[in-house]
């Protein structure tokens, strides 16, 4: 079997992300998105996503970059003096490797927006976080015993082939997967949590092209999660974001013709979550 999940990130973290998500899911190929529900522009994706039931919707857990849902004092490991979350990953592992985060006001606020997008009545088929966050190891069991609770049969686990190029960034993914290795066997124990086999497109976030996928799809075996990062307005999505993204020529090549014709000729099914299969029943 060789079958993609494409997934688009960041929803309603900005308007200009769930504008690409939803339209590399009507012209292209996207066939789920992952939802921040501490994002600002959350309440209008939610209204896209209603009118595109086909549309799978999971939760972008986010500790990082944005504001909590929490009281800011009752998550202060999780913040800074502002009450904002810390910056970024760095600031983030390096405050939980000395073991300056709160396991159990990290289950507060992950829980909060679990809720929050609960709320809105939609369904949510899978969970994932920004900058990969839920992987580590004391996190990943928060994330995998909501996820069980919650009833969200699936979670993203790092699992990029790619990485065996030789680059910084390759070195950095490399590490993820290893990471990764530890969280899918840990999950493997639960029985009531699945996730894809591999997870490719990590390497080139926000800068897939038609022949970056193109390289991308040999890499699929088994059933994979494409992570992608449609967008649309760079200057505006960058003077929030100096991520160095390429959103708007991203969300094109996800739209173009010539990446499904690949996908035709390389006999790689385009699939969602919900048509994957689940471990609990249909309803639940």
């Amino acid at each position: 079997m060789r079958a993609l999940i494409v997934t688009a990130d960041d929803v309603g973290l900005h308007s200009g992300m769930t504008l690409g998500a939803v339209k590399a899911h009507d012209e292209g190929i996207v066939t789920a998105c992952s939802v921040v529900a501490n994002g600002r522009a959350f309440e209008s994706a939610v209204a896209m996503l209603r009118e595109r039931p086909r549309l799978d919707v999971g939760v972008h857990l986010t500790l990082v970059g944005e504001r909590p849902l929490s009281p800011p004092e009752r998550v202060r490991s999780l913040t800074g003096r502002s009450g904002a979350f810390l910056g970024d990953f760095r600031a983030f592992t390096r405050r939980y490797l000395l073991g300056g985060i709160a396991a159990a006001e990290v289950e507060e606020e992950l829980r909060q927006q679990i809720e929050k997008l609960l709320s809105s009545r939609l369904q949510i088929v899978h969970a994932n976080s920004h900058q990969h966050l839920h992987v580590l190891p004391r996190i990943f069991e928060i994330v995998l015993r909501l996820a069980a609770e919650y009833r969200i049969p699936f979670v993203r686990i790092p699992n990029e082939p790619s990485a065996r190029r030789l680059s910084p960034r390759a070195l950095q993914i490399g590490i993820l997967n290893r990471i990764g290795r530890r969280a899918r066997r840990r999950m493997e124990k639960t029985g009531s949590v699945h996730s894809t086999d591999r997870t490719v497109g990590i390497l080139d976030a926000g800068r897939l092209t038609v022949d970056g996928l193109s390289r991308t799809f040999e890499d699929v075996e088994g059933l994979n999660e494409l992570v992608c990062h449609p967008g649309i307005g760079d200057e505006t999505m960058a003077a929030k974001y100096d991520w160095g993204y390429r959103w708007d020529a991203e969300t094109k090549a996800l739209c173009d013709q010539r990446v499904r014709e690949v996908l035709q000729s390389r006999g790689i099914e385009l699939r969602s979550f919900s048509g994957a299969g689940s471990p609990y029943p249909s309803g639940g």
